[in-house]
């Protein structure tokens, strides 16, 4: 048995959905452990595509058992609507995706009361997706949240009464409207229920009665590793663990579990929303990364903001994750330029800072450190073999390797899954 996790070594966005998709083979399940469908993941292959919120991308794969955990968030609606999307596409879910009793339901209540922030904070809002994720989790913390598995309960009234009055004293001071009465809501979430029942398991039971009779399991997770609630740019994080650590909490499973650890990093940087962001570019080299990367959401079509490799931030997220092997990601984009920039340090009132610091103001006043590598000037589009790539290209990875002391087994050199190097994985 070896099991691994797939994890975003940035602000999300590297490309995680390809590389489950590309490891899937490798494995028998794939089970997500946090977030909900402000996430998203593309998947390309021949001429077809495919985008998913909340059902892990190893769906797409005949066979493929996908379990979606107990650390995550998950919108009744929203699952409906990606299933039907699936099954048009004549991808068969039953018997196949089980959804975790313990997770916690995303209500229309969540949904008001993140749109009222964001729009109270103004200039100094989170950049949230507005799809209820933070109000969900901040209902599971405080021991109001409504799970799966309670959908059914002959309690639940009384317990959305309680959500609902907090929701609603909140909202009313941000100039909300009210919410709909909790027997209205009740009714809703036993239709939920209904609908829900064939996918609905004890996920944390299933997965360990895989793993004893040797089956491997992928651990996908979502965002990525400086969005974690802990870790990350606080307060402009999501509102879960986002790191490999996570897989454990969010799925039931001991860390002895869990093997190996693959992060997905981008051949530049990105991120969405608001929140220090060093190395980004507010040059034409930064537009140029957003159109030739086709940087938009997949989630919210929102422009991605666009920047340089950052060492300082990747190095950090290696380490908290225990990263064991790279996938480095949308290598093409790099292809026309003649110079590669990549950070080392963040200079910072006269000190060169090379740890991630947890300083949103030291963040946001630093300025990065670069060492310009040559670009490759040539294409390296749909390139599945690592001798073939350019030189520049070879070197260009040899050092990021050198420099997070970590072998990078896996090449993006397009968005279809057969655009990839697969080097070495270790698993």
């Amino acid at each position: 048995m070896s099991n691994a996790v797939v994890v975003g070594m940035q602000w999300g966005d590297e490309g995680k959905g390809k590389i489950v998709d590309l490891l899937c083979p490798r494995f028998d399940a794939v089970a997500r452990y946090q977030g909900g469908h402000n996430a998203g993941h593309t998947v390309k292959f021949g001429d077809q595509h495919f985008s998913l919120h909340l059902i892990p991308s190893g769906i797409l794969r005949p066979g493929m058992d996908c379990i979606l955990g107990n650390g995550m968030v998950i919108a009744p609606e929203a699952f409906f609507e990606e299933l039907e999307g699936l099954q048009k596409l004549g991808i068969e879910t039953d018997g196949r995706l089980f959804v975790s009793d313990r997770a916690q339901v995303i209500l229309p209540g969540h949904v008001e009361l993140d749109t009222a922030r964001e729009r109270a904070a103004g200039k100094d809002k989170i950049g949230s997706t507005l799809r209820g994720i933070g109000p969900a989790y901040e209902m599971k913390a405080a021991r109001f949240g409504i799970r799966v598995g309670d959908l059914t309960s002959a309690h639940l009234e009384g317990r959305l009464r309680s959500q609902i009055s907090r929701i609603e004293a909140e909202l009313t001071a941000l100039g909300g409207t009210a919410l709909a009465r909790p027997n209205r809501v009740a009714d809703q979430c036993r239709e939920w229920a209904e609908r829900m029942a064939p996918y609905v398991r004890d996920t944390g039971e299933l997965l360990h009665r895989w793993m004893r009779d040797g089956r491997n399991i992928l651990f996908e997770g979502a965002q990525g590793a400086l969005l974690d609630l802990d870790h990350g740019t606080y307060p402009y994080v999501t509102s879960s663990s986002a790191l490999s650590g996570g897989a454990c909490t969010g799925t039931g499973v001991p860390p002895t579990a869990i093997h190996h650890v693959l992060g997905v990093l981008k051949a530049y940087t990105t991120r969405v929303g608001s929140g220090p962001f060093t190395t980004e570019d507010h040059s034409d080299a930064g537009q140029f990364l957003r159109e030739r990367g086709n940087e938009f959401g997949t989630t919210t079509g929102r422009p991605r903001r666009c920047g340089w490799m950052d060492l300082v931030a990747a190095k950090y997220s290696r380490e908290i994750n225990g990263v064991t092997v790279i996938a480095l990601t949308k290598l093409d984009v790099l292809d026309t330029q003649a110079e590669i920039k990549v950070c080392t340090g963040y200079r910072y009132r006269g000190e060169t800072l090379t740890r991630y610091p947890a300083s949103l103001d030291v963040l946001e006043e630093a300025v990065p450190e670069y060492k310009v590598l040559p670009g490759w000037q040539s294409d390296t589009v749909g390139c599945s073999d690592f001798d073939q790539l350019p030189q520049a290209a070879q070197d260009y990875i040899a050092y990021l390797e050198e420099e997070l002391e970590t072998p990078i087994g896996v090449l993006s050199t397009g968005p279809r899954r057969e655009e990839t190097v697969v080097r070495h994985l270790g698993f």
